[in-house]
């Protein structure tokens, strides 16, 4: 479902990415970990095409992204990719459920549809009755249920998620973790996720090991 490609990428002199080959199934739960300044981020970032590669090709659903212009490939950024951030993202100025929705209104789902979604995600993320509370009126495990349920608002085909449970308790970052399980098992949801937590990693259907801009292993948790 998704592939890379001889991904490069560098800054000024510094090479961050050295030839990224890499394929992810569909219904697959990866794993990206290394040390800081492996490249984990800035290969996120390409893959849900937030940077661009110097060289290489992501392919997602046989759609070449290195062919799309920028007006076609924020289109294709909305409607297949989700995105879970460290830290949330969430605006503060609007509600939970106004949060949710914002992504299904950017691709232009009719209000009445995006709002009856928006309440059937954080229905089944138990967040219920938290739907008419601003970001500062959530624990921290609360925003990222939230952040979780914007990126599956527009069905995407993949969710990218960068260091999900970094800012989180050991009790709220267990409860992520199973939820990421939950909604593979339950809508065949396909995550990539990078992290240093090391259960996380331990219990994700592969692991991708960078070290120095290049994948140095593969570990299948799944034969």
């Amino acid at each position: 479902m998704i592939a890379v490609e001889g991904i490069t990428k560098s800054f000024g002199t510094l090479k961050v990415l050295k030839g990224i080959d890499l394929r992810v199934k569909k219904g697959e739960i990866v794993s990206i970990v290394g040390p800081s300044g492996a490249g984990k981020t800035t290969l996120l970032q390409i893959m849900g095409t937030l940077d661009k590669a110097d060289r290489g090709n992501i392919y997602i659903n046989n759609e070449n992204l290195s062919k799309l212009n920028d007006s076609k490939l924020s289109d294709f950024r909305n409607k297949n990719i989700g995105f879970v951030f460290q830290f949330h993202q969430l605006l503060p100025e609007f509600t939970a459920f106004e949060n949710v929705m914002i992504p299904a209104l950017i691709g232009k789902v009719k209000e009445s549809q995006a709002r009856l979604k928006a309440k059937e995600l954080l229905d089944m993320l138990g967040l219920s009755d938290r739907m008419e509370h601003k970001p500062n009126e959530l624990s921290g495990g609360e925003k990222q249920r939230v952040a979780v349920a914007r990126a599956l608002i527009n069905n995407p085909s993949v969710i990218l998620a960068d260091e999900p449970s970094g800012s989180l308790d050991t009790e709220n970052k267990e409860e992520l973790h199973q939820l990421f399980f939950k909604l593979r098992d339950t809508l065949g949801q396909t995550f990539v996720i990078v992290t240093h937590d090391e259960h996380l990693a331990s219990i994700t259907d592969r692991t991708i090991h960078m070290k120095d801009g290049m994948i140095i292993e593969s570990q299948s948790e799944v034969l």
